[in-house]
């Protein structure tokens, strides 16, 4: 998926772990508490206007695309996340997932992003993203005016026809004020640094974006069970570079393989999917690492794969980790030792020469990125 990046998030609202702010039946996500409800339409005739630095709860029928409307200016780049989250129990195969995309008033297409639950067909959250941007390399969308946040589902014909759980997150990036290289840095170091070692330090993950548990460099530990899905974040500043793997230990109980069991996503501070890895599970301990990273940039946007052009912004990076309900079928219900182990290389950087910013809470949080208010706290023993 080729879109733009988001506006550098910082700060997370706290949320207890394994709060949920579901009607009905209880959801392991929780929703960000300040999260405006809203009912997608059918149609963008009656299409709810999203603001860009706000959080949204809706929901996501099993058919059918919804609208929400976006009233964007022509001085910056504008994005859309949605989170989908099935629930527990829910049927889901390596086919199913989310589509957004943002149009224009003419129904032409700005960007688009799809996520499905691939290999790890457990039911879990799972984001995709999409964006108006203002680029030098395209003329497409840059004007004022209305356009449409369009949300769907996909390869659904195996799935429970139930409603998903959704949470939308609208951001947006201010123009610069000189305009800089517009190709992507040619040359990173990619190689593999040592994994750090030594005993975790305890740190259970969040439940969702908004709760999710910051930590930096370092070893750190939890218990997770089949099913759950725990949110990390680290503070990256520009030109700091992120190694993560996630470790589940091993079980002298049950037997079999289950496959898919052990998924580690990275997302960037728009929600956006960056780069992720599974591994089955057999009883014996299994690791799984995230490939290289280039070190945060803004030129990283021009680049063509998405897992470098999505590291694109200083700001709050997501680590998520997911164990599948069915390792509960082959090893009981009962907690994995989980450890995930983070690194954190590259020299800081000053960032790019912002504009401004359309909104004074999105400015705010930008600019403390931007200043470098992304320091790495909560550093681990190694």
């Amino acid at each position: 998926m080729a879109v733009g990046g988001a506006l550098l998030l910082c700060t997370t609202a706290a949320l207890p772990s394994g709060a949920a702010f579901a009607v009905g039946t209880p959801s392991p996500y929780a929703f960000a508490p300040d999260a405006r409800p809203v009912t997608g339409a059918t149609g963008t005739a009656d299409a709810v206007r999203l603001s860009p630095g706000t959080t949204y709860k809706s929901s996501l029928p099993s058919e059918g695309k919804i609208y929400y409307r976006l009233d964007l200016a022509a001085t910056s780049d504008t994005y859309v996340s949605a989170t989908a989250i099935p629930a527990p129990g829910s049927t889901v195969s390596a086919s199913d997932g989310i589509r957004v995309s943002v149009q224009d008033a003419d129904g032409r297409s700005c960007s688009f992003g799809t996520e499905t639950f691939r290999v790890v067909h457990s039911p879990r959250p799972i984001a995709a993203w999409a964006a108006r941007e203002i680029s030098a390399n395209t003329s497409r969308c840059e004007s004022a005016g209305t356009y449409y946040a369009v949300v769907e589902r996909v390869g659904t014909a195996s799935s429970a026809p139930d409603t998903w759980d959704l949470e939308l997150f609208a951001t947006s990036e201010p123009s610069l004020e000189q305009t800089g290289a517009t190709s992507a840095p040619e040359a990173w170091d990619s190689a593999s640094p040592a994994p750090l070692t030594g005993e975790g330090v305890r740190r259970e993950g969040g439940s969702g974006f908004a709760s999710a548990v910051s930590v930096g460099e370092g070893v750190w530990s939890a218990d997770i069970e089949p099913g759950r899905t725990f949110f990390y974040r680290v503070p990256l500043p520009w030109g700091r570079q992120l190694y993560a793997t996630a470790e589940l230990g091993s079980s002298a109980d049950g037997g079999g393989i289950a496959v898919g069991a052990l998924d580690l996503s990275l997302y960037n501070p728009a929600r956006g999917l960056v780069d992720d890895a599974s591994t089955n599970y057999d009883g014996s301990q299994k690791a799984v690492e995230i490939d290289p990273l280039p070190p945060v940039a803004y030129e990283n946007r021009y680049a063509v794969p998405d897992r470098v052009s999505g590291m694109r912004f200083a700001g709050s990076y997501y680590l998520v980790v997911h164990l599948a309900a069915d390792v509960a079928e082959k090893y009981g219900d009962g907690t994995l030792p989980l450890t995930l182990r983070v690194r954190v290389g590259g020299s800081a950087e000053s960032g790019p020469g912002y504009a401004g910013s359309p909104s004074r809470r999105a400015s705010l949080r930008l600019v403390e990125a931007i200043r470098g208010g992304c320091g790495e706290r909560g550093r681990g023993r190694r």
